[in-house]
């Protein structure tokens, strides 16, 4: 270790973060797939047809109206109050000659 980060720490850093997104998506598919295929069950333990959901119709609109109200309680943020989740200092004029105080 060293003080500052080298190159080697860098290309695993980014091939970590290229990789990570296709392996979730990929165990995100193969989960939705099995969900389709064999059902949804009870988490009690019954076993029997009667208590499975399909599915198609009831996950699929569940997932969708999930995805609505996050996109819609993002974008009532960044649209309606932009600055809530803005640094103060964002307003302030640049000046090259003067360093800020908390560096």
């Amino acid at each position: 270790g060293s003080f500052s980060v080298g190159q080697s720490t860098l290309t695993r850093f980014y091939s970590l973060h290229f990789i990570m997104p296709f392996v979730i998506g990929f165990l995100s598919a193969i989960h939705i797939y099995f969900l389709h295929e064999k059902g949804s069950t009870n988490p009690l333990g019954d076993i029997n047809h009667i208590s499975k959901s399909s599915f198609h119709p009831y996950f699929s609109l569940k997932d969708f109206v999930g995805f609505m109200v996050v996109l819609l309680a993002l974008s009532v943020v960044a649209l309606g109050f932009p600055n809530w989740l803005g640094d103060p200092e964002n307003f302030s004029m640049a000046n090259m000659k003067v360093t800020p105080t908390h560096i």
